[in-house]
């Protein structure tokens, strides 16, 4: 769980790709559901925060 931390405006690799065929996602929203926003197409997602650690794969790139 250690290398899974992740922050606001963080981008992110989830373990399935979006339908639109890009898998880099930015952390626009945090609570206990987290909003995550597509760089593809710019499509957003809601999603529990429990649901989205299980389905992380890696942090790509920390937001400053």
């Amino acid at each position: 769980m250690a290398d899974k931390e992740f922050a606001l405006n963080d981008i992110v690799e989830m373990k399935k790709p979006h339908p639109c065929g890009e898998n880099r996602w930015k952390i626009i929203r945090m609570g206990m559901d987290i909003r995550i926003k597509c760089q593809g197409c710019d499509h957003s997602v809601m999603i529990p925060r429990r649901e989205f650690t299980k389905k992380l794969k890696k942090v790509l790139e920390k937001a400053e």
